[in-house]
């Protein structure tokens, strides 16, 4: 019997007593809260059977969790514009997140799960990393406790939480497809909706985000930078443009009719939400995922058109006036021109951080930079010099130290995949599979260097499950292989059954 069916034999909790007398209460509470609260509590209280069934099902299922975080990385920012008052929906990943661990802790008590799993060396290069992250609260330059705490959940939290939960509960050909078509399609909704902007224009949400003070960033000369559902134009462009990386690696190497149409379709349309992003950046990751690539082939026929091909692009941007009339391919232009005045302020203002990062070896603390410190400690020195890069911001917030480890265990994983690939894997699925991602996380990181990318959902939360995946690859192509022995079987059949049973093969 699968994981998914063993899970759901269990009987749900609201059909308990426990549950039924909780149903009571609730029906208590919510009526007086409607009284009290008018429309605001009407509202959430209309949300709130949908929310309880969903608890429900993810405390059965927890691979739930980790699905429905895949998907709120996506969807969250972009309704917390439609919702007054803006609650914190982005909280709701860290929540989901939380009760996929809370339901495998219950479950631990009366199942065999599978915690083993989760073993890796990249788990524990994230642990090592999130309790340098937990150090830094008692870093003497923190003015805000706050400020740590909200920063510090894309730049540790999510990686720490992640990885392990898609090494237990996704660790499968049918999961990974799972992933990739959860990506795909809001990549597509993202484009569709970015399209939507431009050609039609904002909505009434959109337009008041706008004129809440992000207009001077994404209105420039007359032109809107297109941002979708995302956070800003700066993570739709990167955002997409990975996402254009990674699905035509995947369309090259996939064998299967109707996920070949899928792929080249949200590879294309990812590309094109890269140029109506009007983000120069983002050039960086077609950039370095395709010399990833290149390289990861071995195949130094198509390594040379393929560098031709990059200089020839960088020829066409740096050199030439051609297509000037499009507003897209002017503003991706001027991210060539070393001579640029935002170049130039970027450059100004990394001297400026890196004499006062002199004495600071473990840095100013998390959430101490410029947007974080411009939000929680306005009157500080961090609030007024952009840190611009998501590297430079970790070198502030971490030092020397932070920033040299989280550069290790970015490359850890870009270096031991390569070796996977090149090396030791043999299913040309498989190798295809990793190539890309692998290509899609060199391009996040040179992406990351230009603009605070890395640490920001939808990208995060990628390139976290891209990792886990990267580092089970060899455990997914035996299973793809069918080299799985009868003992790992016999094993693996023991995984979500009681602990007081033995399941037979």
């Amino acid at each position: 019997m699968s994981f998914d069916e063993q899970l759901y034999k269990e009987k749900p909790f609201l059909k308990t007593a426990i549950g039924i007398v909780f149903i009571l209460l609730l029906s208590f509470v919510s009526g007086y809260a409607i009284g009290k609260g008018g429309m605001a509590a009407t509202m959430a209280f209309i949300g709130l059977p949908f929310g309880a069934i969903f608890m429900n099902k993810l405390f059965i299922n927890p691979k739930i969790g980790i699905i429905g975080t895949m998907v709120m990385a996506f969807a969250a920012i972009g309704i917390l514009r439609y919702i007054p008052g803006k609650p914190p929906l982005g909280l709701s990943i860290d929540g989901l997140l939380v009760m996929s661990y809370l339901s495998l802790f219950f479950k631990s008590t009366t199942r065999h799960v599978p915690w083993h799993k989760a073993s890796s060396t990249i788990t524990y290069l994230a642990i090592i990393w999130y309790l340098y992250i937990l150090f830094e609260i008692v870093n003497p330059e923190v003015t805000s406790r706050e400020a740590w705490f909200f920063a510090s959940r894309g730049v540790g939290l999510y990686m720490v939480l992640i990885i392990p939960l898609v090494q237990m509960l996704l660790d499968n050909d049918k999961s990974f497809q799972q992933f990739i078509l959860i990506w795909g399609i809001f990549s597509i909704l993202g484009s569709i909706k970015g399209a939507m902007q431009l050609f039609v224009g904002p909505d009434f949400a959109e337009q008041a985000w706008l004129d809440a003070g992000n207009a001077g960033t994404h209105i420039l000369f007359g032109k809107l930078r297109v941002f979708s559902f995302y956070s800003d134009a700066g993570q739709f462009g990167a955002a997409q443009a990975v996402t254009g990386v990674v699905f035509g690696i995947l369309w090259m190497g996939c064998e299967n009719k109707k996920r070949k149409r899928l792929y080249l379709i949200v590879s294309l349309l990812g590309f094109y939400g890269m140029l109506i992003s009007g983000t120069r950046g983002a050039i960086a990751a077609p950039a370095a995922g395709g010399l990833m690539f290149l390289v990861l082939k071995k195949n130094f026929k198509l390594l040379i058109p393929g560098i031709t091909l990059m200089i020839l692009i960088y020829i066409f941007f740096r050199f030439t006036t051609i297509m000037n009339g499009n507003a897209q391919i002017r503003r991706m232009r001027t991210g060539f021109d070393p001579d640029n005045p935002s170049l130039m302020v970027r450059k100004r203002n990394q001297k400026i951080l890196k004499t006062y990062m002199a004495s600071r070896p473990i840095g100013a603390g998390i959430g101490q930079s410029f947007e974080w410190a411009a939000r929680f400690t306005p009157n500080t020195y961090l609030a007024t010099v952009p840190t611009d890069s998501w590297f430079v911001a970790v070198w502030v917030e971490t030092g020397v130290i932070g920033l040299t480890l989280h550069l290790f265990i970015l490359f850890y994983v870009l270096l031991y995949g390569t070796y996977l690939v090149m090396f030791k894997l043999r299913d040309p699925i498989i190798i295809n599979r990793m190539t890309a991602l692998l290509s899609g996380q060199a391009g996040v990181m040179l992406c990351s260097y230009g603009n605070g990318v890395l640490g920001q959902i939808p990208t995060s939360v990628m390139l976290y499950t891209s990792m886990a995946y990267i580092t089970m690859a060899i455990k997914i192509e035996r299973q793809r292989l069918g080299e799985i022995t009868e003992e790992e079987k016999t094993q693996e059949a023991i995984y979500w059954t009681k602990k007081n049973e033995i399941k037979p093969l």
